[in-house]
């Protein structure tokens, strides 16, 4: 399995596949479309992409949120699914309730289609990326719609209306909530946990939770979240399951946050 030290290549059943990228830009490249499309790219797939927001951030601040009309985003897909075989969605920034709904409409007519959301709620330096009353729209309108959702755990917490979990079972607990609360399957992202291993647990309904583990890095990159939830996208959109998806995706991005490290260590 490649560990991130070069691109990777998936088989892909379709030739030509896109993986549809529907997320906010970020001038700095450091998390967001520009993400996203280098990780599709990595997986040898070509990226599709329709634009929710243009922020204006820097890697310690978010200063600006302009969102794309919700009409004009649901054009954008309509767009990028007649014009390329569509693999998988990946779901990133969304900025307002009236995007979600949009979204969800253009989904729903394309439901064959395997979706990850990466519910998105605030910037890493905090600045917020979704509005407030839009959380329980993006619950009950787009979670049940996607084959994988993968909050962190200050999102994790938000969706289920508590705090941060304190150790893994109770953030399996919570978890297991949005399962009961319509979503297909959940990965608790373990990147904002203690320990020597940043630890994922993928849960699905009426199955064993599954763990991906990887040492713990003092890597200091932005994006991951938008990189994992994007590599799950590209092994879906080649033909794999969720499991060996995640799998794969989680053994790339640590091989990147390896290669980051390392860059800082010899900065």
């Amino acid at each position: 399995m490649d560990r991130g030290d070069g691109p990777m290549a998936l088989s892909s059943p379709i030739p030509d596949t896109h993986v549809l990228v529907i997320a906010g830009s970020d001038p700095t490249g450091g998390a967001g479309l520009a993400r996203d499309i280098e990780t599709v790219a990595a997986f040898g797939l070509k990226a599709a992409v329709a634009v929710t927001a243009v922020t204006v951030q820097t890697h310690g601040q978010v200063l600006r949120v302009e969102p794309t009309p919700s009409a004009l985003v649901a054009a954008q897909m309509k767009a990028a699914f007649e014009a390329a075989p569509i693999g998988a969605v990946k779901i990133g920034m969304l900025a307002t309730r009236q995007t979600i709904e949009a979204v969800a409409s253009v989904l729903e007519a394309h439901g064959g289609v395997p979706a990850v959301l990466d519910p998105v709620l605030a910037a890493t330096s905090g600045g917020a990326l979704l509005e407030t009353d839009a959380v329980a729209a993006l619950k009950a309108r787009l979670m049940p719609l996607c084959h994988l959702v993968t909050p962190n755990l200050p999102e994790l917490a938000t969706l289920t209306g508590g705090t941060p979990a304190a150790d893994e079972n109770a953030a399996v607990r919570q978890g297991e909530a949005l399962l009961e609360e319509g979503a297909r399957a959940v990965l608790i992202k373990g990147g904002h946990a203690g320990g020597g291993d940043a630890t994922d647990i993928l849960l699905q309904p009426a199955r064993t939770p599954v763990r991906f583990e990887a040492p713990r890095l003092e890597a200091h990159m932005r994006g991951t979240g938008c990189m994992l939830a994007s590599a799950a996208s590209a092994g879906l959109a080649a033909g794999h399951d969720l499991e060996e998806s995640v799998r794969t995706a989680k053994a790339w991005l640590h091989g990147h946050l390896v290669k980051a490290s390392q860059a800082e260590g010899m900065g």
